[in-house]
């Protein structure tokens, strides 16, 4: 038996201009900058720079999104538009997409890309060093090639035998390869080529000066590997016959080794991410100040030279098939360079209004620079502040940065969920975090504590949480288990 239901949903469709702006809110600085570059490059009816004329007046009319949308099932008639709208004198007048809240630091910054040849070249260029024979070089090449950014080979030999033999033609067993493998092993940076960590660590060792130090970590990581990451040192004392402060000073040689020797390289093409902050707050006669980043307030405005093909089209008498054309595309450009202008404006002010929000809320920590000054705080607790939606607050906070003067931080990093501790007050996880970090880092290293013993420590401190709620603390702290923060 069939039935039948009927289902009414009422859902909010956002237009694609509350899209774009979405977007744009959510752009960091740099990138915001990218994008102001490709829609000046996209639209030439919108313009940087001041454009002043005496006689310009501020007639702009606001932009109606409703009314000017086109779709695909309809069009507009070029004696509907009304040209007067698009012939404001003061296309966009300074006040309008200027404000007093962000920094005079205008200096033009770039993004910076490492120079130099890739990665793979810098490897490639130094087998020509090799007396290889062309077989010999060619199956170099390919394991170069099949280096990681890391700096290893992830692959088995075995693999690389098949693929040399059906995307190269060369058939090969894994001996050869082996002993080709061998030669790539001697290219800079030590530990490159390495198949695992074990012998990442094992190819820089052996290519160190030789001394006391240096033989005995070679023999822990060749023959020891698994006591050593298991940080089980009575067990490797015995092995080797050595003196506590021996071993201390081959463990010391080991750490100082470099285990993903790839990212040592500074030309590897990779983009060198260079945070700018979007904000700063100073401190000025005890109170904060904050200034939103000169770079995201371009001056705008609507070329005159397209206005003025808009003046001439309302002029002439006989208006032709080619100019009604033109007219239309006109103004679909003046409409998306208006709206772009205006969406710049609501950007500044969403960004300011939500930094400020967030200043206000942690002002002692602002003051301080005390990490435990920071007040438990949501998503939530902003948006409810400044009257905006819980996502445009976590648009903000995700992908911006802020100069304090402690250093420069996300400002994501500054929310944090709420517990209670025994006085009946809310505090924020983030001050227990600090307080857990302060501890481990203060703990005796040759019997580090536990998580439940850590539990202990902040119960007596008058926060009381659960070992598995330690556990995950320190994990979010990327702070390993006891075992491995075991020192000798």
């Amino acid at each position: 038996m069939l039935k039948q239901y009927l289902q009414f949903k009422l859902s909010q469709k956002l237009s694609p201009q509350q899209i774009q702006l979405m977007k744009l809110i959510q752009l960091p600085t740099q990138a915001f900058e990218q994008r102001l570059k490709q829609e000046l490059e996209e639209n030439p009816a919108l313009e940087s720079g001041k454009e002043k004329h005496e006689d310009f007046e501020d007639t702009f009319e606001e932009f109606d999104n409703s009314a000017d949308e086109i779709n695909d099932n309809e069009s507009i008639n070029a004696e509907d538009i009304n040209v007067d709208d698009y012939l404001s004198d003061d296309d966009i007048p300074d006040y309008r997409t200027q404000s007093n809240n962000y920094s005079s630091d205008d200096e033009e910054k770039t993004m910076p890309y490492a120079a130099g040849t890739s990665f793979t070249q810098h490897l490639t260029n130094q087998l020509n060093t090799f007396r290889l024979t062309d077989e010999e070089m060619d199956i170099a090449e390919f394991l170069v090639g099949s280096i990681d950014e890391s700096g290893y080979i992830r692959r088995s030999l075995n693999d690389i035998v098949d693929d040399l033999a059906f995307t190269q033609n060369i058939f090969t067993d894994v001996e050869s390869v082996e002993k080709v493998l061998h030669k790539v092993h001697l290219l800079d940076p030590a530990g490159v080529g390495a198949r695992n960590l074990q012998e990442c660590l094992s190819i820089q060792l052996h290519r160190k000066e030789k001394n006391p130090d240096v033989a005995l970590a070679i023999e822990i990581i060749d023959n020891a590997f698994e006591q050593f990451t298991k940080k089980h040192y009575k067990k490797l004392l015995q092995k080797f016959d050595v003196t506590e402060e021996q071993l201390r000073d081959a463990i010391e040689e080991i750490e100082h080794l470099n285990p993903k020797p790839g990212g040592s390289y500074s030309g590897n093409n990779k983009m060198v991410e260079h945070v700018v902050p979007d904000f700063a707050i100073r401190i000025v006669d005890g109170e904060l100040e904050l200034t939103l980043n000169g770079r995201n307030a371009p001056e705008l405005h609507v070329s005159r030279e397209y206005s003025n093909m808009m003046k001439g089209y309302k002029e002439s008498k006989d208006k032709s098939k080619q100019q009604k054309d033109a007219v239309l595309f006109i103004k679909q450009k003046l409409d998306a360079a208006k709206w772009f202008i205006e969406a710049i404006k609501q950007r500044q002010q969403t960004l300011f209004v939500t930094m400020s929000a967030i200043m206000n809320y942690q002002e002692e920590y602002f003051l301080t620079g005390d990490e435990r000054k920071l007040r438990p705080m949501i998503l939530k607790d902003i948006a409810d502040e400044i009257g905006m939606d819980v996502s445009t607050v976590s648009r903000v906070a995700n992908s911006k940065y802020v100069d304090t003067p402690y250093g420069t931080k996300l400002i994501k990093e500054f929310f944090s969920e709420s517990m209670t501790n025994d006085q009946g007050e809310e505090v924020s996880t983030r001050e227990i975090k600090k307080i857990l970090e302060t501890v481990i880092e203060e703990e005796d290293k040759r019997k580090p504590l536990t998580d439940e013993k850590l539990a202990s420590i902040l119960k007596e401190k008058g926060y009381p949480i659960a070992r598995r709620t330690v556990a995950k603390y320190r994990e979010q702290l990327d702070l390993p288990v006891a075992r491995l923060r075991k020192k000798i």
